[in-house]
């Protein structure tokens, strides 16, 4: 029999840990997105960015043909990055991509983790490839949309057969503070839930206004 220890499992993600690639957030992507609503995208986009960016995770930030078609990237996804350079592509599949490609190996993390615009195309592709090439691949799902609830239920399936890990926006955000008792990042979190977090948000939003309520005391 093992014994239990009070530490965390291996497969939980840590700020530190991963590279977050943010993948073609654009308004000519998010037109034809229909297994989600646009508002509720938006909104766990931008958890999942100012997550990442206030934790101080590793994050690329990718879209495709900007200018002459997909237009820009989502203000809630750039934002908390503060001007963060955009890597422009050619390419369906980011992984195809050499700036991407060379960033990822500059990074040097073994742990990948996807969001955005389509899942059935722009995410399955650096998904399989990042699998193929013996990385730890984690897929938000709730911050990834495609043309159809079809074409997104079936690319996460075939991810997940592939072996990835599917995980949504609002568990990334507290799986990176995952102890209300670290208070140097408390405010941070709870404050990207009450504006990001829909109904979460609500009851925090509620619960401290209301009888001062706070988690972990």
């Amino acid at each position: 029999m093992s014994n239990a220890k009070a530490t965390p499992g291996k497969l939980l993600l840590t700020p530190k840990d991963h590279t977050l690639i943010l993948i073609d957030f654009q308004s000519q992507m998010a037109f034809a997105t229909k297994s989600i609503d646009a508002v509720a995208l938006r909104n766990n986009a931008a958890v999942v960015s100012h997550a990442a960016a206030g934790f101080g995770a590793s994050t690329i930030l990718t879209t495709v043909a900007e200018k002459s078609f997909s237009g820009p990237m989502f203000d809630e996804v750039t934002e908390p990055f503060g001007g963060q350079a955009m890597l422009d592509r050619t390419s369906m599949n980011c992984w195809e991509d050499t700036a991407v490609i060379a960033k990822v190996n500059e990074i040097g993390k073994n742990r990948i983790v996807l969001a955005g615009l389509w899942t059935s195309v722009c995410i399955v592709g650096p998904a399989l490839s990042a699998l193929d090439q013996g990385f730890e691949v984690y897929v938000i799902a709730d911050a990834c949309g495609d043309v159809s609830e079809e074409a997104h239920e079936r690319a996460m399936d075939r991810m997940v057969q592939a072996g990835a890990r599917p995980m949504t926006s609002l568990q990334y955000l507290l799986e990176l503070q995952r102890d209300w008792g670290r208070a140097e990042t408390y405010d941070l979190t709870t404050g990207i839930a009450k504006k990001f977090g829909g109904a979460y948000g609500l009851g925090i939003i509620y619960a401290k206004s209301m009888f001062g309520a706070q988690e972990g005391h």
